[in-house]
């Protein structure tokens, strides 16, 4: 899918064996709040750069590789061209992650909604759908938790600033659903970028009662 490649000899049904080895996951040692993964050497404390000017409202976040070449390209097969065939490769991906695997095992996953008017153009949620993979290929269940009550521009062309104010207020606890105050639940989104939108979704779970709240995302930056 990536590079046009024929795929042979690979554990991957659309990635080849070359692209596969250009993935870059996120292993220790990693930002214990976005999941971006430290490179070289650790000495004394590390501040990620992605995170320093976030004051998180989640608990914990992991993500399961960069979004640059082979995972950029998965990601956006599925979300903008209804690549929906991608999530085979993005459950090898997970099963092959023990670390990531296992931090969302037996837990509530929660996707970030889309608003209604964005799913209806869109013609699906990718968030639901990843979410409903990791779901199947962990044993976690899905928790349909949150509904967005704000049509907001797309961040992607928006500074962190921006971002934070787009989202600010945008979530909400869906009709009739409630949390379990004991109950570990992990928002699930397809990027991270600057946490602005997954501190929002945090904040809504937060209101409602929550007290174990985690992230996990597909791809970061």
């Amino acid at each position: 899918m990536h590079c046009g490649e024929i795929v042979e000899d690979s554990c991957y049904q659309f990635l080849c064996k070359n692209c596969a080895r250009e993935l870059i996951l996120s292993t220790p040692p990693a930002c214990p709040t976005c999941g971006y993964p430290y490179f070289g050497q650790i000495v004394g404390p590390k501040v990620c750069p992605h995170c320093v000017e976030l004051d998180a409202i989640f608990d914990e976040g992991k993500t399961l590789f960069l979004a640059k070449g082979p995972g950029r390209a998965l990601l956006h097969e599925l979300k903008y061209h209804n690549g929906f065939y991608v999530l085979k490769d993005l459950a090898q991906i997970v099963k092959q992650n023990a670390l990531y695997h296992d931090y969302l095992t037996g837990n509530q996953l929660v996707p970030v909604p889309l608003h209604p008017d964005k799913q209806r153009e869109r013609g699906f949620d990718q968030s639901q759908r990843i979410a409903e993979m990791l779901a199947q290929t962990t044993g976690a269940t899905v928790a349909n938790l949150l509904i967005r009550t704000k049509f907001t521009q797309t961040q992607t062309r928006l500074d962190r600033s921006a971002r934070h104010q787009n989202v600010k207020n945008a979530f909400a606890m869906a009709p009739n659903a409630t949390v379990i105050p004991d109950h570990q639940y992990i928002l699930i989104d397809d990027v991270f970028t600057t946490g602005s939108t997954l501190n929002a979704c945090a904040m809504a779970l937060r209101q409602a009662g929550a007290q174990k709240i985690k992230v996990a995302t597909l791809g970061h930056g």
